[in-house]
């Protein structure tokens, strides 16, 4: 009973606790059931953070390659920031690789109308498809339309 009033009352008491019982082997004093239900949650937020992230590049991307003249230094620092993101992310968590390119078609309509919500451009002026590869996205020598390092 205590191991429920702990997760209601005081989170982080409960995890500290779990930790406890796990190292020491008692895992007869475990909550298994919401133990199993945040490493779940876990899971999936590790997934939450890798669409997001991959939302935000792909969007500037695009940016970058349907309205050039509009390019600025934040979208190559945006750029930057979401790729070593990305990769420190799939260094943490190797298993999250196999979902990029499932992940990549997952977001790809909303990178798309945000970029299209961002510019003021008509959507239909963002390729209907995602116009870049995984390996594109992740790749630190790929720009759309070449990397311009004298950005004003």
């Amino acid at each position: 009973m205590s191991q429920s009033t702990d997760y209601d009352t005081d989170y982080v008491r409960w995890l500290e606790d779990q930790a406890r019982h796990l190292r020491a082997g008692d895992l007869d004093r475990l909550d298994r059931e919401r133990l199993s239900e945040e490493l779940d949650g876990m899971s999936r937020s590790e997934r939450r953070q890798l669409r997001n992230r991959l939302i935000i590049l792909v969007l500037h991307l695009l940016k970058m390659q349907c309205h050039p003249e509009r390019r600025s230094r934040s979208w190559d620092v945006t750029v930057i920031t979401q790729r070593i993101d990305i990769k420190l992310l799939l260094k943490e968590s190797p298993s999250l690789r196999p979902t990029l390119a499932p992940a990549l078609d997952e977001i790809y309509d909303t990178a798309r109308r945000d970029a299209a919500q961002e510019t003021r451009l008509e959507l239909n002026r963002f390729p209907a498809t995602c116009p870049f590869t995984i390996d594109q996205v992740l790749d630190d020598e790929y720009w759309p339309g070449g990397r311009e390092d004298d950005l004003g």
